[in-house]
């Protein structure tokens, strides 16, 4: 009788959902913030501060999650139990806006950060579970929700604004939880229960060893992690773009969504193609087109502006999704979570770097700050060949 009682499993198109309000809510949070924080501080650097403490966080959070969900059998109530703190911790931050001093409200917002990588590793890792035999169709389904919600959330914490923009991004992140509430459970053969600490950190490096000892993963963790500081430079940029050339900082977000509708159709145009490309190929590739976008932001107008965002984001979108395949390829079931979860822990840390670096930059010149951000794609893609090379030589990862 219990079992007719008992919460709904959800099937692909659940899990599409959830995730997609999750994301969407999720990257509402951060221009939301920037924005929040101008409109209630005047300041340019706070909004970076808080979001550098935000993402930073997810570098510690991150990988013990991913123990846990690879550890329990039911790996719904942690991804949801995460959600909602992930929630209540955006709200916190926003509360704390304009009514403490920098400094607390730059600690406030570590909580959240602590559980913001649920959103892309914890989703993506429980795929298999509901994708069956089209985990292929269903990868590129999921990085497509990154996309639709990297188009909706800039765009929406554009329109809203201020302070209202982070109370909307929490209320969308929270439509996330029935969703993964209703997960599937994990096969029988997972571990259950409690561990100590010194397990938790046995786990933690157990799914470092699985990127670290294949070619691919180490490559694209590596490439993808330096490159997201260029990312997180851009994003922190894209309001002084919009005061610069549009007159409101608020138009700066809408930049972001520009951004996300253009990697939307790269990915759309490449998932109709009969032969798929490569997704290490398209890893590099990808890398050196963000660079391209991120330069073309230098040139004064609001035109080469919106252009820039636009060649960004056929960038930014099958870099994710080639990202997202390699990792489903490279990574044994028993360490998924944990190889999702370390992945998009350390992509946050290198967006945090860059959040942190552009803070410090903007102070002094745009101009600049947007130079070193192409320069770090540029970086990113020379750091693929490493590998290559190291192959020839007879040398394991």
């Amino acid at each position: 009788m219990s079992g007719r009682y008992s919460w709904p499993r959800c099937g692909l198109p659940g899990y599409l959902a959830g995730a997609l309000a999750a994301r969407t809510g999720d990257e509402m949070s951060g221009p939301a913030l920037l924005l929040a924080a101008v409109a209630v501080t005047g300041s340019i650097t706070q909004g970076p501060a808080v979001l550098t403490a935000l993402t930073a966080a997810a570098a510690v959070g991150g990988p013990v999650i991913g123990v846990l969900l690879d550890r329990t059998g039911r790996p719904g109530p942690v991804l949801a139990g995460a959600l909602a703190g992930y929630a209540a911790g955006l709200g916190l931050v926003v509360l704390c806006l304009g009514h403490v001093s920098a400094p607390v409200a730059v600690a406030a917002a570590v909580p959240a950060g602590l559980l913001s990588p649920v959103v892309a590793g914890g989703w993506s890792s429980q795929l298999p579970a509901v994708a069956g035999s089209g985990l292929d169709r269903a990868s590129r389904l999921d990085a497509m929700t990154f996309s639709v919600a990297s188009l909706a959330g800039p765009a929406v914490a554009g329109l809203v604004g201020g302070q209202a923009g982070v109370v909307v991004s929490v209320a969308v992140v929270a439509v996330g939880v029935p969703a993964a509430l209703a997960l599937p459970s994990a096969s029988a053969g997972r571990g259950r229960g409690s561990m100590p600490g010194s397990r938790v950190r046995t786990e933690v490096v157990a799914g470092l060893r699985a990127i670290a000892g294949s070619t691919s993963l180490s490559r694209a963790t590596t490439v993808s992690v330096v490159s997201y500081v260029g990312v997180g430079m851009f994003v922190v940029c894209c309001p002084v773009l919009g005061m610069r050339w549009f007159g409101d900082a608020d138009r700066g977000a809408l930049l972001l969504a520009v951004l996300a509708a253009a990697g939307l159709l790269a990915n759309a145009v490449l998932a109709r193609r009969k032969r798929q490309p490569r997704p290490d190929s398209t890893l590099l590739v990808s890398t050196f087109v963000l660079g391209g976008g991120v330069l073309l932001a230098v040139a004064p107008g609001p035109g080469f502006a919106i252009a820039a965002a636009a060649v960004c984001g056929i960038g930014e979108g099958p870099q994710l999704a080639a990202l997202f395949a390699v990792r489903h390829r490279e990574a044994d079931a028993e360490v998924r979570a944990r190889v999702f979860m370390l992945g998009a822990s350390l992509k946050i840390g290198g967006i945090a770097a860059g959040t942190a670096l552009a803070g410090a930059l903007l102070a002094w010149s745009l101009t600049v700050c947007l130079l070193v951000a192409a320069g770090t794609q540029l970086l990113a893609a020379g750091l693929y060949p490493l590998w290559d090379s190291r192959q020839r030589c007879g040398v394991t990862p």
